[in-house]
């Protein structure tokens, strides 16, 4: 496909140096050689606890030192912090550990990314008429406040303009502009203001142009779809795939300082690299 020979490209282009705390499991293992053979990252495993991953978590967190010590003897936060303290770019983790396990270590030792409170995830969206997209928040955040939408959506367009190369943000809902009134109407309006992007819009507007001139509001190109929740995103997603042959890729988390990628305890060898391309192409 042609967004895997980008990403790829993109990959081999940057180097980026991306840690592996998970690198004793076989799949986790192969995925880091071939990484390594087709010359798409530099793979490292889990480094010494240093001085820079201490003062790293002491600083992000303000806690003591002996904490720290406490908290790197565990894999995923040690990954963290190496990426934290500039040992490594990204993180690739979640073959053996649970995606909350992921969030916490990034969230304590990396930090949120700028303007950004909440950590989300997407998923790239390919489609056979070869359009691209994002679809988030599909499966971390079950019922996002206005202001934590404002942050997937923050979220959602760096992504997008880190895989796709333009971010045309959609905020979903039932209703576009004023048609419709309700609890979740209105939280997607909020979010839409604080973020900056159009909403709220049903999903014909933010697909159509020809719809979006008669509903009178945005241009019906969005290449970011922002579901109001996790019911409406995690349905659309697989409906997308089962009924309009769509390619899903990921999730990958997004929201924070530096890549972050969770894979799911079922990935192929195949997946991780595929997965850890993509986070390399974010970094």
């Amino acid at each position: 496909m042609e967004f895997f020979e980008k990403i790829y490209g993109a990959a081999r282009e940057r180097q980026a140096r991306v840690v592996f705390p998970e690198a004793e499991d076989a799949r986790v293992a192969e995925a880091m050689a071939r990484l390594s053979d087709e010359g798409l990252c530099v793979s490292l495993g889990l480094s010494e606890v240093s001085e820079a991953q201490v003062a790293a978590l002491v600083a992000a967190r303000g806690m003591k030192e002996a904490m720290a010590r406490r908290l790197l003897a565990k894999p995923l936060y040690r990954a963290a912090a190496m990426v934290a303290a500039g040992e490594a770019d990204a993180m690739v983790a979640g073959a053996d550990s649970p995606t909350r396990r992921v969030i916490e270590a990034a969230a304590m030792a990396i930090g949120p990314a700028e303007g950004v409170a909440t950590a989300s995830s997407f998923f790239v969206m390919l489609f056979p008429d070869r359009r691209e997209m994002v679809f988030a928040d599909c499966a971390v955040n079950v019922a996002p406040s206005a202001s934590e939408l404002a942050d997937i959506a923050r979220a959602s367009a760096r992504s997008a303009e880190a895989l796709l190369g333009r971010a045309d943000v959609a905020m979903l809902s039932f209703s576009t502009g004023t048609s419709g009134a309700g609890e979740s109407v209105d939280r997607v309006r909020e979010a839409a203001e604080l973020a900056g992007f159009t909403g709220p819009l049903q999903a014909d507007a933010a697909l159509n142009t020809a719809i979006a001139a008669k509903k009178g509001l945005g241009e019906g190109r969005a290449n970011v779809l922002v579901f109001p929740g996790l019911d409406a995103g995690n349905i659309a997603y697989k409906l997308c795939q089962e009924l309009g042959g769509a390619t899903a890729l990921g999730p990958f988390l997004q929201g924070f300082a530096r890549p972050v990628c969770d894979l799911s305890r079922g990935a192929s060898v195949e997946d991780i690299v595929a997965a850890t391309a993509v986070c390399c192409a974010m970094s």
